[in-house]
């Protein structure tokens, strides 16, 4: 009985591969700006950079899910698959991946203040711990 493929890109794609498609379409340089990887800053090819993913599970957890959202553009997570790993996600059927995200160092850096000042002004309103 042949199993079900799931409805995800990440299903049967090696990580060589993944890697290729994300080095030849943005580059190193906003590699390391979106995800900020040592990997991928300090002399990176893509064989040191498959060795890194593979012995350490969270950052290749992390390096999937910015294929899947941005440059497959892939719906986001629901909160109930937010928690498994993006290789166990699936789609509903009949959503393809859209054209890959257009980035540039600029437009990561400017997402990454706007986030860091939200979490500043949220963490600004939560009541201290020491303080009733």
């Amino acid at each position: 009985m042949l199993e079900e493929q799931q409805n995800n890109p990440l299903h049967g794609l090696k990580l060589e591969t993944l890697l290729t498609e994300l080095v030849d379409f943005y580059g190193w340089e906003i590699l390391a700006t979106a995800m900020r990887f040592h990997c991928f800053q300090t002399n990176p090819s893509i064989a040191s950079c498959v060795k890194y993913f593979r012995k350490t599970e969270w950052a290749r957890e992390k390096l999937e899910g910015f294929y899947l959202s941005r440059f497959k553009r892939m719906p986001r997570a629901t909160d109930e698959e937010y928690a498994l790993p993006p290789r166990k996600r699936t789609f509903k059927n009949g959503i393809v991946p859209r054209e890959p995200m257009v980035l540039t160092v600029e437009s990561i850096e400017l997402s990454q203040a706007k986030a860091a000042s939200a979490y500043k002004d949220r963490s600004s309103r939560r009541p201290h711990p020491r303080r009733r």
